[in-house]
């Protein structure tokens, strides 16, 4: 997975990343400290790590973002190091498997601008381009694959439960009735099917939660997710603070969840004559609620709205 949705394009044509202020505050990135960029993307929220003076390793699933991002920070090395894979593969990475931990953990979750606004990557249903949305060579298979291949309602599930989409039946049989014709091969052939399908109402387009659940399907986003959440303790130094950054709600309920349970020393029941000491507890909220972006910051970055950053740290320091 790359990095934010928020990110946007600086005069120089680097992405300018969500929460930056926030993030290094939040981090307490300093010389002498190791931080894990588990989603890349462009670089931009490693770069203000680096500048801070920290050892950063930048993780993502996609070829093309490495290979930007390397070619962008090359002046800081040795302290910039990349690995190629999905964050949910971090414990595979060698300076984990050679037993080195890390003092932080970020996540920018979501397609970043640099793949949005590549029409060829397929993503974006505002330009013309092959049905991909495949974020890494490793994804389960393209759009067009999901859309051609699968019963309409394992379509509709996946628009539903990924997307959020509450018209999913209705676009699922419409897609279905189209491909018997033609076979999906662009990404405006699919907007223009599910837009007369359920039609256009406000100013977001009507296939915009259906994109994104066929997104989230194909490259098992949230399953992604939900392995890194449990094999971060292990990737973390005690006292190793963990930063996510969301920008759906399926993603920040499944995050807000985990930390609920493993941050509460105790847990209780009606049937219990006393509270017990919870055996899941190994973090402590830094900020209990989620820090949203200021005005200034949705003011220039609009993508940055909905982003929401949670952080925890690991017990035991």
């Amino acid at each position: 997975m790359s990095a934010s949705e928020s990110e946007t394009f600086s005069p120089e044509g680097y992405h300018i990343p969500v929460l930056s202020e926030e993030v290094i505050e939040m981090m307490a990135a300093a010389p002498g400290k190791f931080v894990i960029d588990g989603t890349l993307g462009g670089g931009g929220h490693s770069e203000l790590l680096l500048k801070s003076g920290a050892r950063v390793l930048g993780v993502d699933r996609d070829p093309e973002a490495l290979a930007h991002a390397t070619r962008r920070l090359e002046q800081y090395a040795p302290n910039f190091s990349t690995f190629h894979g999905n964050y949910s593969e971090i414990p595979n990475c060698p300076d984990i498997q050679n037993g080195e931990l890390a003092d932080g953990l970020l996540l920018d979750l979501g397609v970043s601008s640099r793949q949005l606004d590549s029409a060829e990557r397929g993503f974006s249903f505002m330009r013309e381009g092959p049905l991909d949305m495949r974020m890494g060579p490793n994804a389960l298979m393209t759009a067009a694959e999901l859309v051609n291949t699968w019963a309409e309602d394992e379509i509709a599930d996946a628009i539903y439960t990924y997307g959020e989409e509450r018209k999913s039946r209705r676009i699922a049989a419409a897609i279905v009735k189209q491909r018997e014709s033609k076979p999906f091969e662009t990404t405006l052939e699919l907007a223009n099917c599910i837009e007369k399908a359920i039609g256009r109402s406000g100013k977001t387009h009507p296939a915009t939660k259906s994109f994104q659940g066929i997104r989230m399907a194909i490259n098992q986003e949230l399953e992604s997710l939900a392995s890194i959440l449990e094999s971060a303790s292990g990737i973390l130094k005690p006292g190793g603070r963990l930063l996510i950054i969301t920008f759906h709600s399926l993603e920040d309920r499944m995050v807000k969840q985990f930390l609920r349970k493993h941050s509460q020393p105790y847990i209780d029941d009606p049937t219990w004559p006393e509270a017990r000491t919870n055996p899941d507890c190994q973090y402590k909220l830094i900020s209990r609620k989620a820090i949203a972006p200021s005005s200034e910051e949705t003011s220039t970055n609009p993508r940055a709205r909905s982003a929401k950053l949670r952080v925890a740290q690991l017990l035991g320091a």
